[in-house]
């Protein structure tokens, strides 16, 4: 008799297998074309699933069970970044300048493996299971809000996601019960003044000097606008201005970047910038344009969902595995699908520092522990089974 434990054993050279040919082959958000064929042809090797392509470069597939039951989503994203990647290992990056520097490699083959397991648990399953393999989760809009308007989330009732990370020890699996990671948006501010020789500022209406006012008062924000309790963080990235070392240029252009979890102040965050700026350049005689746009939504985990997936850890791995994962101020577009039905996103600890696998996400040495692509599998499948199983 196969046991589950037989499952995972056959199908963990496989998922090293394809997180290493992905790895390969790394393709930019929205170019995702031979990735996603990959997918698409690797799960029509497994049987069972009814296959579609929800979007130009992603992948759906569904396992149907013999009864009913609810329906679970399952989601990896399969992007990689635009770094040239500094590994010297055998599978290294052969795309010039596209590397998967954040475990996206690891992610589809870990649901790659998850898939093929629960194909063969197929006739133990009450319900539906959903597989999403995701474009573009680095690059906003990002393939998220595509593949919702395209429809994979009809029926679902809940959805689990999983991210391997390399500043997470291997062997621990990171919960977070409610906020998990920030809002992502951007802001343009640009100072219309009145240019001039530096030599008669009182000729000119100064941009500059304008601008580092605004930059000074948009820290008042966090720090007197918001609950003290509450966490958001405003920065400012970029401050453009002149071209000549003795002339006042005639405007200036501010860029920054602003972090958030609670969506009311997510909200009032625009506004209260516009204020500061139309307060500060009309006082100074300047005019101003003021331009925002929202990013991806803060990921916020359910709790009901959370808590099953924190059983499952420890009744899979142990209780020493549960980590306890503080908010982060980075962003992920698994926002997108929380916003529709109720999900989780756990972490797989996926560093190692003896074996120097230390680099953060993001980085030309970023790499994982291979051995984490187990975990992430044995998470996915578990959980799926326990989830199709609890009563809400």
């Amino acid at each position: 008799m196969i046991t589950m434990d037989d499952l995972f054993l056959e199908v963990k050279e496989e998922v090293i297998s394809w997180r290493r040919h992905l790895h390969r082959y790394p393709e930019l958000s929205f170019q995702e074309v031979k990735t996603a064929q990959f997918v698409y042809e690797t799960l029509q090797s497994f049987g069972d699933l009814e296959i579609s392509r929800p979007t130009k470069t992603s992948v759906m597939a569904r396992l149907i069970g013999q009864h009913p039951g609810k329906v679970i989503a399952l989601r990896a994203d399969m992007d990689a970044l635009p770094i040239e990647e500094e590994n010297d290992f055998a599978f290294v990056s052969q795309n010039s300048g596209v590397m998967h520097a954040c475990g996206h490699d690891g992610h589809t083959a870990m649901l790659l493996g998850a898939a093929k397991i629960l194909t063969k648990l197929k006739d133990q399953i009450s319900g539906e299971v959903r597989f999403l393999f995701q474009h573009a989760e680095e690059l906003p809009p990002g393939g998220a809000q595509e593949m919702v308007n395209a429809g994979v989330l009809d029926g679902v009732d809940l959805i689990l996601g999983a991210h391997l990370v390399s500043t997470l020890p291997l062997g621990k699996i990171g919960l977070s019960y409610g906020p998990m990671m920030a809002g992502a948006d951007t802001f343009k501010i640009t100072v219309l003044g009145k240019g001039g020789h530096a030599s008669q500022p009182d000729q000119t209406i100064d941009p500059i000097a304008i601008g580092a006012q605004v930059v000074t008062n948009l820290q008042h924000i966090v720090s007197r606008y918001q609950d003290p309790q509450e966490t958001s963080v405003i920065s400012v990235t970029q401050f453009h201005a002149g071209s000549a070392i003795n002339v006042i240029p005639s405007t200036v252009t501010i860029g920054g970047s602003v972090r958030s979890f609670n969506p009311e102040m997510r909200e009032k965050i625009p506004n209260f910038i516009e204020r500061i700026v139309e307060g500060i350049t009309e006082a100074h005689g300047a005019a101003y344009q003021f331009n925002y746009q929202f990013g991806y939504a803060p990921v916020i985990n359910d709790e009901e969902v959370t808590r099953v997936i924190d059983e499952t850890v420890c009744e899979v791995f142990g209780e020493e595995s549960r980590e306890q994962v503080k908010p982060m101020m980075a962003s992920e577009d698994f926002s997108a699908y929380q916003n529709v039905v109720p999900g989780s996103y756990v972490s797989i600890g996926a560093g190692n520092e003896e074996k120097g696998i230390i680099y953060p996400h993001h980085h030309p040495k970023f790499t994982i522990d291979e051995q984490a692509l187990d975990d992430g599998t044995k998470l996915l499948v578990h959980g799926t089974l326990k989830l199709l199983n609890q009563t809400y």
